[in-house]
């Protein structure tokens, strides 16, 4: 599927390995808890994807290439 706000989504990053991020609106947002804002770099580069997909995210950090493995 692809994904979208609420959607929960696990994702392989080039040096962190698997991650669970779920989508939520900037209000319910707690990175700690791995509920990143779709307003968020992260957020934003994921939203639209598909499972399969790679993308690319501008973080204050510099880019991140994730690949997205599975969309709940």
């Amino acid at each position: 599927g692809m994904v979208s706000i609420g959607a929960t989504v696990t994702v392989e990053e080039e040096e962190f390995g698997e991650e669970t991020y779920t989508i939520v609106g900037s209000a319910e947002a707690d990175p700690l808890q791995g509920r990143i804002s779709n307003e968020s770099p992260i957020g934003r580069a994921l939203l639209g994807a598909k499972e399969g997909d790679q993308v690319v995210a501008e973080t204050p950090g510099g880019e991140i290439l994730f690949k997205i493995l599975k969309v709940e």
